[in-house]
């Protein structure tokens, strides 16, 4: 995060009259078009592509992390139990290229993004990443029976045929006012248009709660067995984390029980062996996001903790039985 984001955060939360004077006109500006934008694609002023698979697009209002891909692998997960063969498009943050492209087992994270490569290591299914959703999303459909956008609620351009909005349990919506003066990419009412509003860690009314619990430990080189967190109980690690929300992460180790020492990284950092010189021997624990840029180093002090998702509002049961009635009508 660059200083100037650093800065916007802070007035996000602690907003002062200068503030006030600078962000609030292109906010309002910023609200107006978006409000035009989604307008024009309803109305069919602009065009959208449908595919001949259903789209099910898992975004949210807010920008920075709330937990999407963990929900979208959790989905993915659950479509393949149920028989379905999903596939995930994802703009590909932070890839290299904005042409529409698969993403393979060499493909690394530098090319494709973050989260893009993390899915296609977890879930093993067809992952393609472009700037033109609907290109990237069409390279899928030979392979799958049903696409799933990781982001790209505000895509209009990709036709979808059910809407998941992830909201942060602690977080929420911010300060409630649109970029530049708050977080928001469109107006909370977006909320009462989608089809789910999936509340992370967390309650709010007429919404699915679920949780992420770190679970397991594993060696990020994929050598030894994954150990129980608990294990790791009264340990002293270095914590190393370039996602979103950092303190998501570390509170879950302290709660574990494991003494930390924290390592923030900018979103989305490509890490380089020499990142983690902390001068000492001890375990290095990060999360998967982390863990899928750092699997070639030969650092046998790096872990990952794998997190579990807790879905007790059967959300994602209640998405395939969705996908299952459409797939009915349509016969």
């Amino acid at each position: 995060m660059n200083r100037f984001s650093r800065w916007l955060v802070r007035r996000w939360r602690a907003p002062t009259l200068a503030s006030r004077i600078l962000l609030w006109p292109p906010a309002a500006v910023f609200s107006i078009l978006a409000a035009c934008r989604r307008h024009a694609y309803r109305r069919g002023w602009f065009r959208v592509q449908r595919l001949p698979v259903p789209v099910v697009v898992v975004g949210n209002l807010t920008v920075g992390g709330s937990g999407k891909t963990p929900l979208v692998i959790h989905l993915v997960t659950a479509l393949q139990v149920a028989g379905w063969s999903p596939g995930v498009v994802s703009r590909g943050y932070g890839g290299a290229g904005g042409d529409a492209r698969r993403v393979d087992g060499d493909t690394g994270p530098e090319l494709v993004g973050d989260e893009p490569a993390l899915v296609h290591w977890i879930c093993g299914c067809p992952v393609a990443v472009g700037a033109d959703r609907p290109a990237a999303a069409r390279a899928l459909v030979p392979d799958c029976d049903v696409i799933v956008a990781d982001d790209g609620l505000q895509h209009y351009a990709l036709g979808r045929d059910i809407e998941i909005a992830v909201v942060d349990g602690h977080e929420g919506l911010g300060n409630g006012w649109p970029l530049p003066a708050g977080p928001l990419r469109e107006a909370p009412s977006r909320l009462g248009s989608v089809d789910f509003v999936a509340v992370r860690d967390g309650e709010r009314k007429g919404a699915w709660p679920i949780d992420v619990h770190a679970d397991t430990v594993h060696r990020v080189d994929g050598s030894g067995e994954p150990e129980p967190l608990d294990a790791w109980r009264d340990r002293y690690v270095h914590a190393v984390a370039g996602i979103g929300v950092p303190e998501r992460f570390y509170s879950q180790l302290e709660r574990a029980g494991i003494m930390i020492e924290r390592h923030t990284f900018a979103d989305h950092h490509a890490y380089r062996p020499e990142d983690f010189d902390f001068g000492d021997e001890r375990p290095v624990l990060m999360t998967r996001k982390d863990a899928v840029k750092c699997r070639l180093f030969p650092d046998a002090r790096l872990h990952y903790v794998a997190a579990r998702v807790d879905d007790r509002s059967r959300l994602a049961a209640a998405i395939v039985d969705r996908l299952n009635n459409l797939q009915a009508t349509e016969r």
